[in-house]
């Protein structure tokens, strides 16, 4: 199997190659046999690449520990669904994982594109092929995932006990196809630069797609968020490792072109800055890919270090001269149609907030870059931790929160004093009450109550928007309160869709300003002693040590330390933290040891237990004991953003609220109010 896994690889990079020559010399223009042998060779491409990915599953499920990576990866007592996620849980495997995922979606591509958008096709099937031939090249010059031994061992080492999580099955597919899906936009942008189709088309053909991209990866950074949550130990969610933050990057840029592109399609403005915004998006996605492959810096996420980083960077670097050398060749033809008529409009709101989203990505990517720049200018790197990238980001967080809630409410063009007083009136007097009622329950932390008060207005904002939306079509249809809802978002999906997003981002929010009321404290204990902690909700929690135990497991041994949990006094039951020792099936220990955390979970908090080790061998344990308040708000948090994503991309449905022969006098103007106009 591993010959003709290697045989399919080469076959896939010549036809990219080829692909790819012809669809740049543009001779497919007059002659159509030759724009056939492209997606012909697209979908030959997906054929060759699903046969290697099989030959390399197949050398997974058969223990073929003569194949090095499969040996690297699993074991022969690694648990089945393990041995199925170790594909993508290597660098040679993620990335034929990613090569045979991009030659899909640049098959679908081709197959799925309305026949208005045929004429960019070519060029994106160039493009897409260009993309996975550079890929199988790394793979069959760098990291072959077929390379054979000299020798077969008994077994294999097993995956690292940090990726033997139900989390990881999910999360990086789901990453890998959030920056996957990225090529496909790329991939039109490029051919409306090529073929200068510099109107709304390519837009309108790349909605879906940069929907797509953009829910994978916000579903992939939440699940990994989880995962570092309750797999990592050190109790958080988001640490701004330089993996998280390569992860962040484009679902920035990817959010600020979802709200710019809507300029360009209502009133022509922002063509350079759109085109350039997917450019720099696709680039990121390859940046990330690259800091998580070259071992340039470190990280629990990455990969080891490896030459494979190399041809990532040169890489990265042709596609980013080449791409906005062909974007400054077009810039006359993308002036703007309109100019901004004044501050006090959604299309300001809107391009303000593309200013903060871009300016978090440049603090993050500068604060993830900064250790490697001081390396090459002073020798030694200087490391950027979460302080640098709190101080700079919380704020203009803070400030994009409060546009998520203005943008929706101005009117476009020009607002009036009568519109903003209307429209802002119940949105701003629920943040301030939001606000008061939280001074007056105590809080103080300053960017915890400009979090909450800026949540409540954004809260009023969504709320408005859905009443003022059901309130009007009950008033026409005399339909009730449910139906009226379900419709109005079914056949406004785009606008309603997006005000769960927001919502989403609100709850996301709401639930990091809960990290500024964290307590944690460090105890050592023998059986039978206890230490207190006090939530900040007012009750406090005793934490009584039970012992330690000893176990085997199918692929471990195991430290339990169990802790007897009081709540006010009154018992609420057992927690267990475990020390991890994996072993092969030998018996012979494979890795570090793993912590294994203990959490119990409500809508107010989390109780989160670590158990550090044993002094001396003994039943005398070391504890870390943390209240994280508003973690399960995270977890929601992202299931609304995912919902809101699938709602506004969700085929069918037509844009208007109702048929125009059943619309009542005065309809339109209470449509008018609520801003609800088609967009």
């Amino acid at each position: 199997m591993t010959l003709l896994g290697q045989f399919s690889l080469w076959v896939a990079l010549l036809l990219g190659v080829w692909a790819a020559l012809v669809s740049f010399s543009g001779r497919w223009k007059d002659r159509p046999q030759l724009a056939d042998s492209i997606s012909g060779a697209v979908y030959g491409i997906f054929v060759a690449l699903a046969v290697a990915s099989i030959a390399l599953w197949k050398g997974l499920a058969r223990h073929d520990f003569n194949i090095e990576y499969v040996a690297a990866y699993t074991s022969r007592n690694l648990p089945p669904g393990y041995i199925f996620s170790a594909f993508w849980a290597g660098q040679k495997g993620s990335l034929l994982f990613w090569a045979v995922v991009l030659s899909l979606f640049g098959a679908l591509a081709q197959g799925l594109t309305a026949r208005r958008y045929r004429s960019l096709l070519p060029y994106v099937g160039g493009v897409t092929s260009a993309v996975v031939a550079f890929f199988v090249c790394t793979m069959i010059f760098a990291a072959d995932p077929f390379e054979r031994m000299a020798f077969t061992p008994a077994d294999g080492r097993g995956l690292n006990p940090q990726l033997q999580n139900p989390g990881m099955m999910i999360h990086p597919p789901m990453l890998y196809l959030g920056y996957i899906s990225l090529t496909i936009p790329f991939a039109f942008a490029i051919a409306a630069l090529l073929s200068r189709s510099l109107d709304t088309g390519w837009i309108h053909a790349i909605r879906k797609w940069t929907l797509v991209s953009w829910l994978f990866l916000s579903i992939g950074i939440t699940l990994g968020m989880w995962w570092a949550y309750v797999e990592l130990g050190w109790g958080g969610y988001w640490a701004w490792d330089p993996v998280e933050n390569a992860s962040l990057l484009p679902w920035l840029t990817m959010t600020a072109f979802l709200h710019s592109v809507m300029i360009q399609e209502k009133r022509g403005m922002l063509k350079r800055w759109n085109l350039g915004l997917i450019i720099g998006t696709f680039l990121l996605s390859i940046f990330g890919t690259f800091i998580t492959r070259s071992g340039v810096i470190a990280s629990v996420h990455s990969f080891t270090q490896s030459s494979v980083g190399y041809f990532f960077l040169a890489f990265l670097v042709v596609c980013g001269i080449l791409s906005f050398t062909l974007l400054y060749t077009r810039w006359p033809s993308l002036k703007a149609e309109v100019q901004l008529e004044s501050v006090l409009s959604r299309e300001a709101a809107f391009l303000f907030n593309n200013l903060l989203l871009v300016g978090i990505a440049f603090s993050v990517l500068w604060g993830t870059l900064f250790p490697i720049l001081s390396e090459l200018v002073r020798g030694s790197k200087i490391t950027v931790g979460p302080p640098f990238f709190n101080r700079v980001n919380v704020p203009l967080g803070l400030l994009l929160l409060g546009l998520t809630g203005i943008g929706p409410l101005i009117a476009w063009r020009k607002a009036s004093p009568a519109n903003l007083r209307r429209q802002f009136t119940w949105p701003v007097t629920s943040g301030v009450v939001t606000g008061l009622v939280l001074l007056a329950a105590g809080a103080r932390d300053l960017y915890a109550l400009m979090a909450l008060g800026l949540a409540g207005f954004v809260a009023g904002t969504i709320a408005q928007e859905f009443y003022r939306g059901v309130r009007a079509r009950r008033r026409m249809h005399g339909e009730s309160a449910a139906i009226a809802l379900a419709r109005l978002v079914a056949r406004n999906r785009r606008r309603y869709g997006g005000y769960l997003v927001h919502a989403g981002v609100l709850i996301y929010f709401v639930a990091f300003s809960g990290m500024a009321f964290r307590r944690e404290i460090e105890a050592t204990l023998k059986p039978g002693e206890s230490a207190t902690l006090a939530s900040p909700f007012g009750h406090t929690y005793t934490l009584t040590h039970m012992g330690v135990s000893q176990f085997e497991a199918l692929n471990r041994i195991v430290s339990a330390a169990t802790v007897s949990v009081a709540k006010d006094g009154r018992p609420t039951g057992l927690l267990t933290s475990e020390k991890r020792q994996h072993v092969d099936s030998f018996r012979r220990p494979t890795f570090e040891p793993s912590t294994e955390v203990g959490i119990r979970s409500n809508l107010q908090e989390d109780l989160y237990i670590t158990f550090a080790g044993s002094v001396g061998g003994t039943e005398e344990a070391v504890y870390r004991f943390t209240i994280n308040p508003l973690v399960w708000w995270v977890w929601f948090g992202g299931f609304v953003l995912a919902l809101g994503g699938l709602v506004t991309m969700w085929p069918g449905g037509g844009m208007m609220l109702a048929s125009p022969r059943r619309v009542q006098p005065g309809y339109q103007a209470t449509l008018a109010g609520t801003g609800s106009g088609v967009e």
